[in-house]
Order: structure tokens, then C-alpha cells, then sequence
């Protein structure tokens, strides 16, 4: 019997180790625990063991007294977007960094508008899943598997309809329609991430040596060249 209750216990204690270890964010611990925008960057910088400072994932809670309703406000998405610029679309964001009280909560929003055959190019959000409906217009919308299959999973949508973008897998939304387009999407992260793909290909900070640009893609240096001018 102790036998058994011990292979229970030890079960018990690994599906609970594996579902902490599949979390995107920090669980919540309390009721809340509101952002502490004057702490040290994204980092819990004050705790300290044995005379260094521990680097915690997350955001400082602010002081329990000091929290107030509008830590958990945002006004702002009942506007649109300005969509003058190259990719014709334009992301307004809600996590953690515009509303604090979001801190530990996993999840977040954001507006996208699209102008008349706008492109959210191909991007992909490393700790989120993304889930969106379309409010006003038409998208074209897409995500592809990892390898080696890398099949492409596409959709038209309308309003009214909804899509799911699995988490930190490449996707898009193009408005291939000749009026603008309003999508609200939540992301299931506080702080989701996101990684433009032809940025940070061709856009890095240094750059990726042409060369080896050039044997991944296949390609002729003079076309890397072209393709990391425009970045």
C-alpha cells in the first residue's frame, strides 16, 4: 500500500512539474500582481542571495496599497491604426507594458488594421498562441507546420469569422479586398513576442553574412544584397 502511495504521489508530483514547465508566463500566485514599471527592466532586480541579484522571468509586483483601478485600464482600440506605411498595416498593442495588471495573467490583446491590400507579413510570437476575429473587411490569413512538412494551412475570412494562429508557428494576414480591414486579436501571454521574419533575416543587428545567406536561400549574394537593402 505505502508502495503504491508513493508511485501516486510521485505521478501526482510530475504531471503537476510538466503542466508548470508548458507554461508560456509565471503563475499566479495571488489575486493579482500589478507590473512594477519602476523596477529594473523585465527583471525582479532587488531580491538578492548570498550578495548577488537574482534575475527573475517576469515583472515586479507593485505595493498592494499602491494599486488602483486604472492598472487595469487601457482606452485606445476604438481607434484606427495609421496604415502609411510599407506593408499597408499597423498593430496596436495591450499587454503588460499598457496595462500592468496584466502581469501574470497570460494573456493580452491587440488591434490590427489593415489599408486596401494591407500585409501583416509573415511573423510568429515565440510564447503565444494567437486567436482572431475579424470585425470589419476580408483576410486572406495562413500558418505553416514545422519541419519537415511545413504544410500551409490557409483561410478566407469575413466578418464575424474567427481563426486560430498556433503558438510560434510562422503566419500572416493579407486584405486582399479593396476596403480596409479591423481584426481584434487576444495572444495567450502577457508579453506574446514577436519575430518579423524578413527583419530579422535580413535586418539583424550585425547582419548575417551574405554568404550564408546566400547557401540557405539558394541564392546569388548580389540577390541578398538587394534584399537587405530595403531593411
Amino acid at each position: 500500500m505505502a508502495i503504491r502511495m508513493a508511485i501516486l504521489a510521485a505521478a501526482l508530483l510530475a504531471l503537476a512539474l510538466s503542466h508548470g514547465a508548458m507554461a508560456s508566463d509565471p503563475s499566479l500566485l495571488q489575486d493579482f500582481c500589478v507590473a512594477d514599471k519602476l523596477s529594473q527592466g523585465i527583471y525582479i532586480q532587488h531580491l538578492r542571495w548570498r550578495g548577488h541579484s537574482l534575475r527573475v522571468n517576469g515583472l515586479a509586483c507593485k505595493d498592494a496599497k499602491d494599486i488602483v483601478a486604472e492598472n487595469f485600464f487601457f482606452s485606445g482600440l476604438h481607434m484606427a491604426g495609421n496604415t502609411s506605411n510599407r506593408q499597408g498595416a499597423a498593430v496596436t498593442a495591450v499587454n503588460v507594458a499598457q496595462i500592468p495588471g496584466l502581469n501574470t495573467m497570460g494573456i493580452s490583446l491587440v488591434r490590427i488594421d489593415y489599408a486596401p491590400y494591407g500585409l501583416n507579413p509573415h511573423h510568429t510570437h515565440p510564447r503565444s498562441t494567437k486567436i482572431l476575429t475579424v470585425l470589419e473587411g476580408s483576410l486572406y490569413v495562413g500558418f505553416v507546420t514545422s519541419n519537415p512538412d511545413n504544410k500551409m494551412f490557409t483561410k478566407v475570412l469575413h466578418k464575424g469569422d474567427v481563426f486560430v494562429f498556433p503558438k510560434g508557428l510562422i503566419h500572416f494576414q493579407f486584405n486582399y479586398g479593396p476596403t480596409p480591414a479591423v481584426v481584434l486579436a487576444a495572444l495567450s501571454s502577457q508579453n506574446p513576442g514577436v519575430i518579423t521574419i524578413a527583419n530579422s533575416v535580413f535586418g539583424s543587428t550585425p547582419s548575417i553574412p551574405n554568404a550564408i545567406l546566400a547557401k540557405a536561400f539558394q541564392v546569388e549574394k548580389e540577390t541578398v544584397d538587394m534584399m537587405q537593402a530595403q531593411f
